[in-house]
This record gives C-alpha cells, structure tokens and sequence, in this order.
C-alpha cells in the first residue's frame, strides 16, 4: 500500500472500523475499553504527522473521486489541521474510555458507540480535507451524526426537539458552504485548499462578497455565533460525554476552524474582519453574562462555550501572527479545561442524580478523585497563574491590545475582553467548585464516579497544569499552526512571567472579579435573562410559520390524485423553462430551417386532429383510437425521416397498447362530465402553454445545426466493440442493455397486471 492510500485509509479508519466497534461496544466489560485503540492509534499517527510537516513542511494525499468533474479524495496536512487532527483524536479517546463506564450497561450502548465513532472520521474529514467539496460532504456528516447523538435518548421529547433544532440550524450553514465552495471554485478554478492558499486573496474578486457572507454564515452557525447560539445550550440534552466532545472540543470548533482556515483566502479585508469582530465581541460577551445565570452544570458550561467560541473567532479572525497564536494557546487551553469539565458534570450526575449547582455542596468528601480534577479545570478556566489557561488569557488580552493603533473602539474591545473573561472565571468556579467546596448539601452521593469517569478529566486538567507550568512545550505546535494561519512564520514565546504590565493587571482584575461573582452566585441566579435577547423566538417563529404554511397547501400538493400531481410537475416546468427563455441566452441560434412537404403536413395535421378528438372523445373506445391514430401518424413520420428500426417498434408499441386498451376497456362505462368549465379552462390552458414550450424547445434544437457526437461513435464502435451491424440494435442491446432490460420488465410487468385484471373480471362475472 503507496503512503497516499494509507493516509487516506487512516484517515477514515473510524468509518472501516464501525463494525468492529458495533460487535465491541455490546459485548460484556473490559472489551468495550477496546475501541479506545481506534482514537488512540488515530492520536499516535497524527503526532507523527505533524513531527513530518513541522521537518518537511505541509503535504497533501489524494486519490481519484470523479475525474471527469476534476475532484479528488485528498487530505492536506499542515500545521492547523494536524493540531486540529490531533486534538480530536485524542479527546476521542478519553471520551471512549470515560463512556464504557457512563453507558456501562446502556441497551444502545452499540448504536452509541457506532455514531460516536462515525461523528469522530466526519470531524477529521473537515479538518484534513484538501477539497472544498470533500469539506461539505464531511461537514453535513458531522451535523447528521451530532443530530443522531442529542437525540440518542430519543424517547424523551426534550432530546428530539434539540437534535432537530441543532441539525436544521447546522444544516442551513452547510448549504451556505456548498454555494462558497462552488464559487470558490468557479472564481480560482481549483477545488483545492493547498491550492487556493497559494493564489492570493479574493478580495478583488466580483464574487468576494457573496463568498464571505456564505462562508461567514457557515461558521457562524456551526459555532453557534449570536444570533445562532441558541441551538447549543439545548444540544445539552445529548449525554455528557457528546456534550464534552462535540459540544466543547470538537463540532462548535468546525466553524472556528473553517474561519482559520479561510482567513488567508477570504480575509484581510473590513468585510471579513469587520464582521467577524462584531458579531464575535457580541457573542463573547453575551455568553458569558448568560452564563452566571444558569444553575445547571451543562447549561452553564453550554454558555461559558459560546463565549468561549467568540473569543475564538475574534482571535482568527483579526488574523494577525499575535492573534492567530493567541487562537491556537486558547484553543488548546479550552479544550482541556472545558472537556474535563463536562466529563465532571456528567460524573456528578451519574453518582447524585442533579445536576442543579444550587442544591450540590461538600462531594469533595465522597469524591475526592472527581473534585481535584475539577479544581484544577476550574482554576484553568479562571485564569490562575500556573495554569494554561493563564497562559491562554494573557495571549488573548496582548492580542486584542495590538488589534489596532488604539481609540475608543480598542478601549472597548478591551473592556468587552475584560468582562467576557471575569464572567467565564465564575462560571468556572461554579461548574468545578461548588459542587465539591461550597457548603455541604443533601446529595444522595455515597462514593466517587468509577476509575473510568474521573481519569480523563483529571488526565485533561493535569496536562493543564503541565502546560501552565512549562508553556515552551506548547511553542512548537502553537508556531506551526500559525504559520498554517497567516503565512508568516516567527517564533511563538510562551512564558509565565512578561513583567508588570497592562497584560497582567488586566489578569489580576479578572481573577479578582471572577471571585467576586462566583461569592455571589446565589443573587446571580435571581436574575431572569431578557426576553428581548432570547434570540430562539426568531427561530421558533420560522419554524411555526413554516408549519402554518405546510399545513394549508399540503392538501392541495399532497390530495393523492395523480391528476393534481401531473398538472403541478407540469406547471412547475412549465414556468421555469419559460422564465429562463424569457431572459435569454438558452435557446440555441438557428442555422438551418427544414422545408416541410405537403405530405408531412397532411400528417402532421391528422396527428393534430386525432389528438384533438381524444381530448373530446365521449367513450373510452373513441379515446383510445384516436390515441392509437396519433402514435401511427408519429410511426410513420419516423419512416418518412429516416428510422425504420424506430418506426417499426412504434408500430409494435402501438398496436399493443391500443388492444391492451380496447381488451381493459371494452366493458367500463362512457367518459362523465365530472370537470367544471373553470377547470376545464384551466387544463386546456396547461396543455397549450406546455405543448408551446415543447414546440419552441425542439424547433430551435432542431434548426441550430447541432451535430452529434454519439452518432460517429456508435457507427464506429457498434462493428468493433459489439460486432453488430445494425446499429441500433448494438445500442439497445449492448450499449443500453441495462435500460433496455429495465423497460422489457416494466412491459412484462404490466402485461402481468393487464391479465391479472381480466382473470378478476372473469371470476366476478361468472
């Protein structure tokens, strides 16, 4: 196997391998802590892979997709893809281990683990893929399979409501990606990600506009940007370890990643910029706020995430070296903290039962192992020195210093920066120590979670710990993945101490205002958000609008009457065909016109004729033989143009049909009057406009002088390729043996049913 195919088969080892992980997942303890070899391996791989791009520099892997369209199945390695890659593989893996015993005993635990898995090959496939439709078609898996997981629990209304509220936001934003990916390709003529980073920007480009706002729109609400935030606190009805992976590290991080991505193509300009910022403060400061008022662990952490996610996006998105760095520490520093998190909620509730902050107190007696891995979480998030996520906040507020030349608006971007980061210290504080360090409640707890649900988030808040102590060791990815983002490539310094400066004081009033908050967290929790931001109402007000319309026209496009059915697909074609002749451009320019002789218009005429008398036919017998005259008539222009193969299987089709037709309908009664002359009207009307439309199509298609290319080949190959003479007969036969086969079983299937009815009606009358 070539290193391109292993790649790629590495890539999408957690699709070939959701069998194995089927037949695991259902089996008895310890084989479901097996499918952590999968993540695992998949983690150990990526690291080679980024040790290869950081010595050789980025490379792509690919392999055929469909040629004849230019698109290929490659995976483009480089310094932000491989630390994404990394990170998703590796939270996998805690997120596998920690769910064997979440789910230990779970009836779907099978299903959970097949979905869970399937979501993990989608998310690598939108950060590795090199080709922009290979990133939609990885993106729409990821929104499918995250949709199958909220509503795992899928009895509980609650469960269905949010993954179908996640999946129909997620999904708009990736047909908005569809469109940028198409103009992407239409504006640089490539499908490639390695090679539009490589082209230039966009911004000169008539279609720049559109561009951004689709790929805006896309990351917006993959990412859960304010006004589409809504969708991710209600996601929270997923079980805790999807909440921790995609809801944390992985699925909200796509939309950050495709902004990351796309800065060096798209951005650059107040357009990309300018927007992203806007609607990043607004959704960092938001969530934030929001998140002191929750009282439920997933919902505060749901909040502090959304947050977080707009810190992410206005860091990439101002897309200078300081702030693409800054993107890349905080990244890494919320993963950790934030999916250790949630893995602590989950193991509370799993051993208490509630998840309410304000009725939990003193579980850091009977969990001790569970309460330090949340203490060192929760002094992450806050920003406590000796601690990444320090680190992260001090390269957060030094990027946003240098954003600008100054004024009012760094003034306030800095302030936003400020409150944005004392609200989520709190509501760290909350999440990681109230439940164990606040006054003791009643809680039903009587021992820790098992090994398995306290190791990985203490695993996640020691690496935490490790980084916060020696930064150095994130440098180099943090470097690499920068120089992936802006092209420059310079030296990342991550220290603990840069000296007094305005940095660390805004450090300290941050950590000082966190505490602050997180002493008076019982007020907070008083407070009602306002109705006016709850941006939710907007969407439940499309969707029941949507409702109210479905229902008043789906009787009429759904009334079960073929006649309806025809008469819409009809007019629909009807009225496009007609507005894209009426803005020109489709009908072809007519080079020959064909003299017609009075023999084919005394056809032609009789053809009309017989048409017409059907239309006015009062039995069924007169129906089908004027039927019957306009086939022969449409057999016998065949002959006089040249086919006698065509006419001849005319001839046959027709006199088959119409005694099949006068054998059916020999014993039904005559035709009724059963239309109103308003539909009459109607149809006739419908008949006329799309016999025009037919007319003018085939009149001009005829006289534009089209010469075929399949004639020359068919002549050429039907004596070599089918050893046929007779061509037609070698199309049929050979080259349109499928179809051909296809429409000999519809006849005999027919012909079954034609005689079937004729038994039933012997039966009745004897």
């Amino acid at each position: 196997m070539s290193s391109s195919a292993l790649a790629i088969a590495v890539v999408l080892s957690p699709f070939l391998a959701l069998p194995l992980v089927g037949w695991l997942a259902t089996r008895r303890d310890p084989a479901p802590v097996l499918l952590a070899l999968v993540p695992g391996g998949l983690t150990a791989y990526f690291g080679y892979t980024y040790f290869r791009v950081a010595a050789h520099g980025p490379f792509v892997v690919a392999r055929p997709w469909a040629p004849a369209l230019n698109l290929s199945l490659s995976f483009y390695f480089d310094g932000l893809s491989t630390v994404f890659a990394v990170l998703i593989a590796f939270i996998g893996t805690l997120i596998v281990v920690y769910a064997t015993r979440y789910l230990a005993g779970h009836e779907d635990r099978g299903r959970f683990f097949v979905t869970l898995f399937a979501f993990m090959g989608s998310m690598l496939g939108v950060v590795l893929s090199d080709n922009v439709i290979g990133l939609f078609v990885f993106w729409e898996l990821t929104g499918f399979t995250s949709f199958l997981l909220i509503g795992f629990e899928h009895e509980r209304p609650a469960a269905r409501s949010a993954a179908m509220q996640a999946l129909l936001v997620t999904s708009g934003g990736g047909l908005a990606l569809l469109a940028a990916a198409i103009l992407l390709m239409q504006s640089k003529g490539t499908a490639s990600l390695a090679t539009l980073l490589t082209t230039g920007g966009l911004a000169s480009d008539p279609r720049y506009v559109p561009i951004v706002s689709l790929l805006l729109l896309a990351a917006f609400t993959k990412s859960a940007q304010f006004p589409f935030q809504f969708w991710l606190p209600n996601a929270m009805e997923a079980p805790t370890p999807v909440s921790a992976y995609l809801h944390s590290a992985t699925m909200v991080k796509a939309g950050v990643y495709l902004v990351a991505r796309m800065t060096p193509i798209a951005g650059g300009t107040m357009t990309w910029t300018g927007t992203i910022a806007v609607i990043a403060v607004i959704t960092m400061t938001l969530g934030a706020v929001r998140a002191l008022l929750e009282t439920d662990l997933k919902r505060v952490l749901a909040y502090s995430t959304i947050s977080a996610l707009g810190i992410l996006m206005l860091l990439f998105g101002i897309g200078t070296p300081a702030a693409a760095a800054a993107g890349v520490v905080y990244l890494l520093a919320h993963a950790c903290y934030k999916g250790a998190l949630f893995l602590v909620a989950g193991a509370v509730e799993h051993e208490t039962g509630t998840r309410d902050a304000s009725s939990l107190g003193g579980l850091r007696q009977t969990m001790p192992a569970t309460a330090a891995a949340a203490a060192l979480a929760a002094a992450s998030m806050a920003g406590i020195p000796l601690f990444f996520g320090f680190i992260a906040k001090e390269q957060f507020y030094g990027a946003v210093q240098l954003a600008g030349a100054g004024g009012a608006a760094i003034g306030v971007l800095i302030a936003l920066a400020v409150v944005a980061s004392t609200c989520l210290g709190a509501a760290g504080f909350i999440a990681g120590l109230a439940p164990f360090f606040a006054r003791s409640q009643t809680t039903p707890s009587s021992h820790d979670a098992p090994a398995a649900m306290w190791l990985a988030p203490l695993g996640l808040g020691c690496i935490g710990v490790l980084l916060g102590i020696v930064p150095g060791l994130a440098a180099g990815p943090v470097s690499l993945a920068t120089l992936a983002v802006t092209g420059t490539s310079s030296a990342v310094a991550l220290v603990l101490w840069h000296g007094l400066n305005t940095t660390l004081v805004l450090s300290v009033v941050t950590l000082a205002g966190s505490v602050a908050l997180f002493v008076v967290r019982d007020r907070l929790w008083q407070i009602t958000w306002p109705v006016g931001l709850r941006t939710e109402r907007v969407y439940s007000g499309v969707v029941s609008g949507l409702d109210r319309v479905s229902r008043r026209i789906a009787p009429a496009l759904q009334s079960a009457s073929l006649r309806s059915y025809v008469l819409t697909v009809i007019v629909t074609a009807v009225a496009l065909v007609t507005t894209a002749v009426a803005t020109g451009g489709v009908l072809p320019e007519p080079r020959r016109w064909t003299p017609v002789h009075f023999h084919e218009a005394v056809l032609a005429l009789i053809v009309v004729a017989a048409a017409v008398s059907a239309v006015f036919a009062r039995s069924t017998m007169a129906a089908v033989l004027s039927l019957g005259t306009v086939g022969y008539g449409v057999a016998v222009l065949y002959a006089l143009f040249g086919a006698p193969d065509l006419a001849m299987t005319q001839f046959a089709v027709e006199t088959l049909t119409v005694v099949i037709f006068v054998l059916v309908f020999y014993k039904l009664r005559g035709f009724g009057d059963l239309s109103s002359r308003l539909v009459k009207a109607r149809d006739a009307a419908v008949a006329v406009a799309a016999g025009a439309v037919v007319m003018t199509l085939v009149l001009f298609v005829g006289a534009s002088g089209t010469t075929s290319r399949l004639a020359g080949y068919f002549a050429d190959a039907a004596p070599h390729l089918a050893h046929g003479l007779n061509v037609v007969n070698v199309i049929l036969v050979d080259f349109r043996g499928f179809d051909t086969l296809g429409e000999t079983t519809v006849l005999v299937t027919v012909a079954v049913g034609v005689r079937a009815l004729l038994l039933i009606g012997r039966e009745k009358r004897s």
